[in-house]
């Protein structure tokens, strides 16, 4: 079916405010249409397997669609449209309440990284299947010995006829029970120096060697695994970016998972749960000072996100405006969950319940808040360290 989305493709770096307008309230409009109303009434009190269906549903209804990919070139597969469409389409998916896509780890952190470094049989092989959902991918990043300290992994990959052997542990692997794929950070020379000796790898999940120990959170999902590697064979043709480029491919990734269009997409969830206070639990009046600071705060993020889209032709003014969207989205959500379990109706018990219990990660992953603020500090505001 023609959607505005494949209509509206090519018109990247030629968005007018008129264009971006008719674009998202056609998406408005379908997104009405097809996000379900089981989701919209249960969301947040869904049990795991319930929550990773629809999740995943939800790709391919996006793909359908013509809403997958927006901002990725035509030629790769995407709409071929801008990052003020990615924005517009996530204003009105908080509006509808949609799901998150259970893929977006492979559209918002592989497809671009792919487009970046990969070769051409690697976009050839790989960026479909992202962007349709038929594969999902997880981030192999973190190990127990090194969170935020990327460039200490210990993973090792050893190279032998035809590819690599991997073994080493990662942790915090985000849906890895799900996943076809990993974006895997290892370690590729023993004797190289700091930032030189690291590689990514395209892993595929059901490679022999690898187990998954799955992870209970407090909220009670077990969406993250240890993920072990017990002499796993990866070819040379799912190395990314070339063997001891791996700090650079990882810079990207990093870049895209805590830029705008992660930014737009958390706005989605923090917009839905912001609706559900005004519109519910807090209806009779109280905390009404509050709730408008929190109510402005939300529609912050859409106007730092906004921000960054104007700045997106100018690398140093766009990482200026895309650095601290992590910190304040992630500090808000909190914010907005400890009141939700403050004020919560019986109707909503379920799901404030959880989501104060899942945004409490929210400033840990993807890089602490901490380790973010002094990014900001130094590389943006420019003072010492």
């Amino acid at each position: 079916m023609t959607t505005l989305a494949t209509s509206q493709a090519g018109t990247a770096g030629h968005d007018t405010g008129a264009n971006i307008v008719h674009f998202e309230h056609e998406a408005s409009i379908w997104l009405q249409a097809n996000v379900s109303q089981y989701w919209r009434e249960n969301r947040g009190a869904l049990s795991e397997v319930e929550e990773v269906k629809i999740r995943g549903e939800w790709d391919r209804i996006l793909y359908a669609g013509g809403y997958s990919g927006l901002s990725i070139p035509r030629e790769y597969g995407g709409q071929g449209l801008g990052l003020a469409h990615e924005v517009a389409f996530a204003s009105a998916a908080a509006r509808a309440q949609a799901p998150d896509a259970l893929g977006r780890i492979g559209r918002i952190l592989t497809a671009p990284t792919l487009i970046e470094h990969g070769t051409q049989e690697q976009k050839d092989k790989y960026l479909n299947p992202i962007l349709s959902g038929e594969h999902v991918w997880c981030q192999g990043f973190s190990e127990p010995a090194s969170g935020s300290d990327l460039a200490n992994v210990k993973t090792l990959a050893t190279k032998v006829d035809g590819g690599y052997l991997v073994r080493g542990r990662k942790t915090w692997t985000s849906y890895s029970a799900y996943s076809h794929r990993c974006l895997l950070l290892v370690r590729t020379d023993v004797d190289a120096p700091r930032y030189k000796n690291l590689s990514v790898f395209l892993a595929d999940m059901k490679s022999p060697g690898i187990s998954l120990s799955p992870i209970k959170q407090i909220s009670g999902s077990q969406h993250f695994s240890e993920t072990d590697f017990d002499d796993v064979f990866i070819p040379d043709s799912d190395l990314l970016g070339g063997e001891g480029n791996g700090w650079a491919v990882a810079m990207t990734i990093l870049k895209n998972e805590r830029g705008t269009v992660e930014g737009a997409v958390r706005y989605i969830e923090i917009r839905a749960d912001m609706d559900l206070l005004v519109n519910c639990c807090a209806k009779n009046g109280e905390y009404k000072e509050l709730i408008e600071n929190l109510d402005t705060r939300v529609e912050l993020v859409k106007w730092q996100v906004s921000k960054s889209v104007a700045r997106e032709l100018d690398q140093a003014k766009f990482f200026s405006a895309t650095a601290g969207l992590k910190v304040i989205w992630s500090d808000l959500w909190k914010e907005i969950a400890n009141l939700g379990i403050k004020i919560s109706c019986s109707d909503h018990r379920a799901h404030w319940r959880h989501q104060y219990l899942e945004s409490r990660s929210a400033s840990i992953y993807s890089g602490t808040n901490e380790i973010q603020r002094n990014i900001v500090a130094e590389r943006v505001l420019g003072l010492p360290k």
